[in-house]
């Protein structure tokens, strides 16, 4: 999930040792021959230039294409995604370097993100007898990736698809901490090695391992409970490194789908560190360079001291959907029989530098414009524009919509069972700060944009003190702001870092934020049913798994019982509900059920 990195750069430390930045190392050149004493020159070392490119975090963008707004791909930073542009910026390193001297990695979510790859997971599903070959597949092999780190959305739609993504796929899919439940032993290949030959000396041997995100045993519970388990990257970068390095690997790259920031965002609820990928470089001996993955942020460059060698390890992570490429240049030397890395530098190339290339673009036109008229679908009508542009900070109807899509749901769901006289509430967050439903025609492009993750729903069971402390928790979202100050909604979010998607609306209730209270006692005249809400009420929370199974480590939800869940998609729901109403007008479901507050003046 994204976070925040620039404090964690600025401050370049990890739990408070060891890590340092500095700038790239320029890489020397050939080597004078030396006279020894007897008057005879001594022959200069043999070297090897290896580049290693790597990307992270594609989330199924092949073209430079927003199939939520039915055009191009552009942002305010000008930047260009997908792998067409990716595959050209590969041409591009390997005509310069040789392509026997290149290898290309990713770290990890290739499989979920855009509407390309859902509808290649659930409306045309690959897994269905003679069903299609996963357009991530058929470009990644075409560009000519060597291996792919498992990345937690790799899991976003079950075993069964994620291992026909892998039979699809002409490269590994690596995981070292990726392990059978009951065997503990790997459950995908832990690494791959490939032999660069050498002209005149000693063949190279890169070993590339793989490590995903333990996350995954948390965001993934329903699909991966009971038949994988995922222990930290740092235990298991220490079993397989030294294995690597006695089977003769000269250099060892570790491609991690982990940050760098040395950070959860779950918790305690795990006990392995969910961006741990400069950890690994910091405690594990014997790593070279580590292509970093999960975070979405940029960092060409970062360079760690390891604590037990002395030895620098390089760390890069380009942008996530194929905006970046990194490189990694390694100079290698051979003295006294072996082959050492004399120096690495990173560095990324930017996507926007170049065109599509050619070769993708011909081979996955078709699906793509395939899944551009399914999303270009009408299956309803809106009475009116609804934005989530103000829904940060104001209960916004379109917000609302999802709360009321995930309400009916779990009454259907629960009718008849005992706990059908229960309340429902309902959870949702802002996803988006974008997203538009506009008046008239309703695509299911427009409800995508809204819910833009492939989450599914789960009823769990909660008193009015669980949900109480919920709400506190979540309010913790807003920068504190003394009722006489002036309120920049440019800067009343997003609280520590929290991301908006950590934040949530909880429907079925009356409450205020009081923004102007320090955290933890900020939820003001919590009603349920115009009556001050029951502590030792229960009610049933309508939740995304991604929140039920402790994805933000808001309180009590992830321990909470749970009375139903489902695997379809709350977008897939949401798509359901307007088609079968035909309209959408927020009389049928918008309330003012929250509002900002200090002090008991509204902010708004």
């Amino acid at each position: 999930m994204p976070l925040n990195r620039r404090k964690f750069l600025k401050k370049s430390a990890v739990t408070g040792a060891g890590v340092a930045l500095a700038g790239a190392a320029a890489a020397p050149g050939a080597e004078a021959a030396v006279v020894t004493g007897h008057g005879k020159p001594k022959p200069k070392p043999k070297r090897y230039a290896l580049t290693v490119m790597g990307t992270t975090d594609l989330h199924g963008h092949v073209f430079n294409w927003d199939y939520f707004k039915d055009a191009e791909y552009q942002d305010a930073a000008g930047n260009a995604q997908g792998l067409a542009r990716i595959s050209t910026l590969v041409n591009a390193v390997r005509k310069e370097k040789g392509r026997g001297n290149t290898l290309l990695l990713d770290a990890g979510d290739t499989i979920q993100g855009t509407p390309l790859t859902y509808y290649y997971a659930k409306v045309d599903p690959i897994t269905a007898k003679g069903g299609p070959v996963h357009p991530m597949a058929q470009a990644m092999n075409a560009i000519g990736y060597d291996a792919v780190a498992l990345g937690n959305h790799e899991f976003n739609y079950g075993i069964e698809t994620l291992r026909k993504f892998e039979q699809q796929c002409r490269f590994p899919l690596l995981g070292a901490n990726a392990l059978d439940a009951k065997t503990l032993k790997p459950a995908f290949p832990p690494y791959f090695m490939k032999t660069f030959h050498v002209k005149g000396a000693p063949p190279v041997k890169v070993a590339v391992l793989g490590l995903t995100n333990p996350g995954i045993a948390i965001w993934d519970k329903a699909y991966v409970q009971g038949k994988l388990v995922f222990p930290g990257l740092e235990e298991q970068a220490a079993k397989w490194v030294p294995k690597l390095r006695s089977m003769g690997a000269d250099v060892v790259v570790v491609s991690a789908h982990s940050g760098s920031s040395g950070t959860s965002s779950y918790g305690d609820q795990v006990p392995y560190v969910e961006n741990s990928a400069a950890l690994v470089a910091q405690q594990v001996p014997g790593i070279d360079a580590i292509l970093v993955g999960h975070a979405h942020v940029e960092i060409p460059e970062l360079k760690v001291t390891n604590a037990k060698s002395g030895k620098t390890v390089v760390l890069s992570e380009p942008l996530a959907y194929a905006e970046r490429l990194s490189l990694f240049d390694f100079e290698l030397v051979f003295e006294k029989g072996r082959w050492s890395v004399e120096s690495v530098a990173a560095s990324v190339r930017n996507s926007n530098s170049v065109a599509d290339d050619p070769k993708i673009t011909k081979l996955l036109k078709d699906e793509h414009e395939v899944v551009v008229a399914y999303v270009n679908q009408v299956v309803g009508t809106a009475t009116e524009t609804l934005t989530t542009v103000e829904a940060r900070y104001k209960d916004a109807p379109i917000i609302d919509l999802i709360t009321k899509v995930q309400e009916d749901v779990v009454k259907a769901a629960l009718a008849g069972t005992e706990y059908a006289s229960l309340p429902v509430l309902s959870q949702a967050s802002p996803f988006s700060r974008t997203s538009e439903i506009p008046a008239g025609d309703v695509t299911i492009r427009d409800l995508s944009s809204l819910y833009v993750y492939d989450n599914t729903l789960v009823a769990k069971l909660l008193t009015g003190a669980q949900v109480r402390a919920y709400l506190e928790f979540s309010a913790e979202y807003f920068v504190r702001t003394a009722a006489g100050a002036v309120v920049d909604v440019e800067k009343l979010t997003n609280a520590g870092n929290r991301p908006d998607y950590n934040y949530d609306y909880v429907s079925g209730l009356s409450y205020d934020i009081d923004i102007a209270q320090a955290a933890g006692s900020r939820i003001k005249n919590l009603s349920f049913d115009g009556a001050a809400l029951d502590d030792a009420q229960q009610f049933v929370l309508a939740v995304n798994n991604y929140r039920a199974n402790g994805g933000g480590a808001f309180p009590h939800v992830a321990s909470a019982k749970e009375l139903w869940a489902e695997s379809t998609e709350i977008r897939t729901r949401i798509a359901e509900w307007v088609t079968a109403k035909g309209s959408l007008d927020p009389k049928e479901f918008a309330s003012v059920d929250w509002k900002l507050t200090r002090e008991g003046t509204p902010v708004f």
